[in-house]
């Protein structure tokens, strides 16, 4: 089933499909404004074509580390051919760097939203008029991404650092991810399934989100649990959940060894006792508010709520949904715990990953990246479609209507859905079950 490629042709394939790859990044700096997103998405989907078929050469080819070095490199240069220019997909990120710059006056970041008169004397002409949601919304974001802002800032308070920043932490990623496969016996070249893809790179070094930080937690906590630091794990997992919530659902997947949730509980709460000054509900910024501005109330934002009512003809209670999805949540993490093995935890975290992903169906790319870890472990067909296929959310900036918003998911969930349920009664199917070679 394997191909016979030989070092030297895998390589050379790598460089080839590599140099493409660079020369689309570059185009893509071309797109600007609304009316460029559709010349954007038609760069990054014949990107992930290449992906792809990088993918497929490397799961098929010899482990090598010559491999590993192009993989790297490449992905390094990737991220530096985009990394200098303004963020054109999100502006998040200027709400990254005034967060930092609010600490450095010695003010709490939850305290006032920017629009506040306290904060006057800390406006400029470059940041704060970017700043999405500034007179109305305080921070959202939490303790440890707000420990890393601060820092980032106190070297530059530029857009341009703030990003290097979270290469930074992705080549702590890349590290991790190496060290990992090395301990599963498997070749680290399947970095690539993580490195390559075009929806971290131009998240993470074009837009310069958070969730960079976050995946770097994650990995690292999977290795320390490969090493059996349970103590390293649990910090390292809520240091993640510290950055961006989410990674919290992962806790059923290492709890085999239950020392480790009094750590992640005794972290996550020093975290935001760091920041209590502003009383115990005010710690957690404008969550609430998001939470209801993307529908999380209405039930506008869930897919599998919205295709409910389209083929039953009439509306379920967005209540009965969230309790829906609590039981199921719950119902997959008792399983973990009580079935499942221990070794099988990245497995039962991609399960964990995937279910929180469909079930509250994100509004954003960005929220689909932490599904690509994943593929470096457990390369699976429905996740490759499901991270690509969240490219498509871009589309939102030409209409993002309720039924907009219903074709676009039926595109992104759907296929994903069949091809996930191929996977699981045909195991043959895909690139689940082939083995690695660790020549």
């Amino acid at each position: 089933m394997r191909l016979n490629h030989g070092d030297t042709k895998t390589g050379i394939l790598l460089i080839l499909l590599g140099c493409v790859s660079v020369v689309l990044y570059r185009a893509g700096l071309n797109a600007s404004g609304v009316s460029g997103i559709r010349f954007f998405m038609k760069v990054a989907f014949v990107q992930s074509a290449i992906y792809l078929l990088a993918a497929w050469i490397v799961i098929r080819s010899r482990s090598s580390n010559s491999a590993l070095l192009i993989v790297i490199a490449f992905a390094i240069v990737f991220r530096l051919s985009i990394l200098f220019a303004p963020p054109y997909l999100s502006d998040d990120i200027y709400r990254y760097v005034w967060d930092g710059r609010v600490q450095a006056a010695g003010i709490n970041p939850y305290r006032y939203i920017p629009a506040a008169p306290e904060l006057a004397h800390l406006r400029d002409e470059t940041i704060y008029p970017k700043i999405n949601r500034k007179d109305w919304a305080h921070t959202i974001y939490p303790p440890v991404a707000q420990v890393v802002f601060f820092l980032t800032t106190r070297i530059s308070e530029s857009v341009t650092w703030m990003k290097a920043t979270m290469l930074l932490f992705e080549l702590v990623t890349f590290w991790a991810v190496a060290q990992l496969l090395t301990l599963l016996n498997r070749p680290r070249q399947l970095l690539l399934m993580y490195a390559w893809h075009p929806l971290v790179v131009w998240e993470f070094a074009g837009s310069g989100h958070l969730d960079a930080i976050s995946i770097c937690f994650i990995a690292l906590a999977f290795l320390a649990w490969q090493r059996k630091h349970d103590l390293g794990a649990g910090v390292a997992l809520a240091c993640a959940t510290l950055v961006k919530l989410f990674p919290i659902v992962l806790v059923p997947a290492m709890l085999k060894r239950w020392r480790i949730a009094p750590v992640i509980a005794t972290t996550i709460i020093a975290g935001y006792l760091a920041y209590i000054s502003v009383g115990p509900r005010a710690v957690f910024g404008s969550l609430p508010g998001y939470t209801q501005e993307r529908g999380l109330f209405t039930g506008q934002q869930f897919y599998a709520l919205n295709f409910a009512h389209k083929l039953l003809g009439f509306e379920l209670p967005s209540l009965a949904y969230l309790i829906a999805v609590m039981l199921i949540m719950s119902t997959i993490g008792l399983w973990v715990l009580l079935k499942g093995r221990s070794e099988d935890y990245l497995k039962h975290a991609l399960v964990l990953a995937t279910a929180t992903t469909v079930l509250f169906a994100p509004h954003f790319s960005w929220y689909f990246c932490w599904l690509v870890l994943f593929l470096s472990f457990t390369p699976r067909l429905s996740i490759f479609y499901l991270t690509i296929a969240s490219l498509l959310l871009y589309a939102t900036w030409l209409g993002d209507s309720p039924d907009e918003m219903f074709v676009i998911n039926s595109l992104i969930y759907l296929p994903a859905l069949l091809i996930g349920i191929v996977e699981f009664f045909w195991p043959r199917f895909g690139v689940r079950k082939l083995s690695f070679s660790d020549a």
